[in-house]
């Protein structure tokens, strides 16, 4: 094969890679299935705090798996519509899951 126009071949070569890595990461995308997150009531104990159940989320629950434990109690507060961190005995959070 004999290429006349060097810059253009090269040009239509990484155009293709390019229109196939696109391709490939809409793909991925869709195919990789994004659990349905779903939530487990949580009533709160005399002495508990926000911090002490993110904690706690992040050491057994899956859905926490490896994120910073700040994260999770941001998480949790704006889950709940919490305008603080402030929880009283008997209240109940909505915790997402797995």
């Amino acid at each position: 094969m004999i290429v006349k126009n060097r810059k253009k071949f090269i040009r239509a070569i990484l155009l293709i890679i390019g229109v196939i890595v696109f391709i490939n990461l809409l793909i991925a995308d869709k195919s990789y299935s994004h659990q349905e997150i779903k939530y487990k009531t949580l009533s709160v104990l005399s002495g508990d705090t926000l911090w002490d159940i993110a904690e706690e989320e992040q050491e057994t629950n899956v859905y926490y798996e490896g994120k910073d434990i700040r994260d999770i109690v941001q998480n949790i507060k704006s889950t709940n519509n919490l305008e603080s961190s402030s929880l009283k005995a008997g209240q109940t959070l909505e915790i997402p899951t797995y």
